[in-house]
């Protein structure tokens, strides 16, 4: 069976990226149009992994072939870090939030309540600064590795894959969808099973597989477009009628940059690559299949 592990929808909070902030949400996504998509491209199970929140998730609730998650943001060290967990409960979303700034009380809480816990995207740049030993903290507390993020390049995934093994921690795939085009583009196989139940007791006990694609520069490219024109739309039509008109004017300063989008995409493609070639160098002393250099991370992206 199939599910793809990292998904997100309209209800992961408001865009957060430079120059876009005040253009909607992170995600134009609705929970019916993710669970459409992902049963689409072939998943047998669907759940969301909106940030900080399992809004999105509940609309989904209750149907056999979905359970619960969230994507929390967590603190390690004073540094951000952003965790997968799954098959949760609705009583579990509180204490998670009231636990995400103290790292040692969140991962007894996990531990405790057996939640599977993964470690999203950690050569990812997106969550701000991050030290060789948030890592490896970390890693002593997580019990999966997400080893296909669909939206990371296939250099940062095999990075990832590479420290999955060094702890023995088994990997899962997850699409890293923001725009449903990219939903089940990468996801978790549990082989054998026939349903949910067998499929979560397979996940908990590591006998799953990370399948999909990377991600790419193309991919990524698209969907930072459809968020970014669902905002205008959304702000546009907010605007027009006489409720937060500042966005307007804000949008019409934008508007003249957003032929740039390609390139602003790009620049955030090459400083993924750098902070993992750097987080790499820091962990194991040498940059490993890095060694083409930034420009074929790119370009293989």
């Amino acid at each position: 069976m199939r599910c793809d592990l990292h998904v997100h929808s309209r209800h992961s909070g408001p865009l957060d990226a430079p120059l876009l902030r005040h253009l909607g949400t992170e995600s134009c996504s609705d929970p019916e149009a993710v669970y459409a998509a992902a049963k689409g491209r072939g998943m047998d199970l669907v759940t969301l992994t909106d940030h900080d929140t399992i809004e999105g998730a509940l609309r989904l609730a209750g149907r056999p072939d979905t359970f619960l998650s969230e994507e929390l943001t967590a603190w390690v060290g004073g540094r951000e870090v952003h965790l997968g967990v799954l098959d949760l409960e609705e009583r579990h979303h509180a204490p998670l939030q009231a636990r995400a700034r103290d790292g040692e009380a969140l991962f007894a809480y996990l531990a405790e309540q057996r939640l599977p816990v993964v470690l999203n995207h950690p050569f990812s740049s997106l969550t701000g600064p991050r030290e060789p030993s948030d890592i490896t903290w970390s890693m002593r507390h997580v019990t999966h590795v997400e080893t296909r993020n669909g939206m990371m390049p296939s250099r940062l995934n095999a990075l990832a894959n590479r420290l999955s093994s060094a702890h023995g921690r088994p990997g899962v795939g997850g699409s890293d969808a923001h725009a449903p085009e990219s939903v089940a583009r990468a996801w978790t196989e549990v082989p054998g099973v026939r349903d949910r139940t067998e499929f979560l007791a397979g996940l908990r006990a590591g006998a799953c597989l990370a399948r999909g694609t990377s991600g790419s520069y193309a991919r990524l490219t698209r969907d930072v477009a459809t968020i970014v024109a669902c905002g205008i739309a959304q702000t546009s039509i907010a605007a027009l009628a006489g409720d937060r008109a500042w966005r307007l004017a804000a949008l019409a300063a934008l508007c003249p940059l957003l032929p740039m989008l390609p390139l602003v995409v790009a620049a955030e493609r090459l400083r993924e690559c750098a902070f993992g070639a750097w987080l790499a160098r820091r962990l194991w002393g040498g940059a490993g299949p890095l060694r083409p250099g930034l420009g074929r991370w790119v370009s293989e992206a």
